[in-house]
């Protein structure tokens, strides 16, 4: 089946504009609903884009939004706040709006690590969504669990980055968390390739980058590839927990308790990369917008401290 027409939640963030582009060049029709259309602006551009503005979480506006829709993609999902609502809830009422709709097909993204058993609530919520969108058995179900993800205008990388600038010293929380982080335009590839390849159809796949690091390693990457000369320091076990409990305490958090429990699980795996095509390594992409030369490759950065 051809799917000419995807719904895509969350396609206006970090993940979903790389998806909606990619998308858009298979001469794809996207619809993506935003709370606030001027922040999808972006998007508006972009041939075959149509932006809604609509709240997923009010009562019906899925349903409706469903409606002649040949796919869903849900690409929702947060760091702090309410994961049942955002992780759990979400992902049932897709499921919902799909049947009263008649749409078969839905892709979803969770994470890397996640478990029933897992420590944190972020990584048990995305279990559960994940189990119950395989359950639906009436669905043609495709899951992605991608590692951290990196990119212009990532809150990963450009975070350290910005801490860089103005820090001699940083105090790296769990020095020893392993990650593979892997590049957000190859995980958009890998959704997009997926969407109409009928093998992947009940299916869950990791995404992973080429490589692995603990995170000091990776803090001390950002550093050398800024040029910024710091003292990067691992902080033991018991001082990451209290910096992650006082952070809490603070708005738009740089991270929570929940944040420490995640990266006890390490975010790696050995599962070979899906649906063909290379991995870029974050050596080869991460200069290219930690380190921008113009105006135009600065754009992002700007973007991103204006958290847009």
């Amino acid at each position: 089946m051809k799917y000419n027409r995807v719904l895509v939640l969350g396609g206006s963030g970090f993940v979903g504009r790389h998806l909606v582009a990619a998308l858009v060049r298979r001469g794809v029709r996207v619809t993506v609903p935003s709370r606030h259309r001027e922040r999808a602006k972006h998007l508006i551009l972009l041939p075959t884009v149509d932006v809604v503005e609509a709240d997923i979480n009010h009562r019906g506006v899925l349903d409706r939004l469903a409606k002649g829709q040949d796919a869903i993609i849900n690409l929702v999902g947060i760091l702090h706040g309410d994961f049942q609502r955002a992780h759990v809830e979400i992902p049932m009422a897709v499921i919902a709006a799909s049947r009263v709709a008649g749409v078969e097909r839905i892709v979803h993204m969770s994470a890397l690590g996640a478990s029933p058993d897992a420590p944190s609530e972020y990584l048990r919520t995305k279990a559960m969504a994940e189990q119950a969108l395989l359950d639906a058995d009436d669905r043609h179900v495709t899951v992605f669990r991608p590692s951290v993800i990196f990119g212009p205008e990532d809150r990963f990388l450009n975070q350290f980055s910005e801490m860089a600038k103005w820090l001699a010293v940083l105090a790296v929380p769990c020095p020893d968390a392993r990650f593979q982080p892997v590049y957000v335009g190859d995980v958009a590839r890998a959704m997009a390739v997926s969407l109409e390849d009928t093998e992947t159809f009940g299916q869950k796949y990791d995404l992973a980058g080429p490589r692995e690091y603990n995170l000091k390693q990776l803090v001390e990457l950002v550093c050398t590839l800024t040029h910024r000369r710091r003292l990067v320091i691992g902080l033991p076990d018991k001082l990451s927990f209290l910096q992650a409990a006082f952070l809490e305490m603070l708005p738009g958090p740089l991270m929570t308790r929940d944040n420490y429990y995640s990266m006890k699980v390490p975010n790696t795996t050995s599962a070979p990369w899906p649906l063909g095509g290379d991995r870029q390594p974050l050596e080869a992409i991460a200069p290219t917008y930690l380190v921008p030369s113009g105006p135009r490759e600065r754009y992002p950065q700007f973007r991103w401290r204006a958290r847009r």
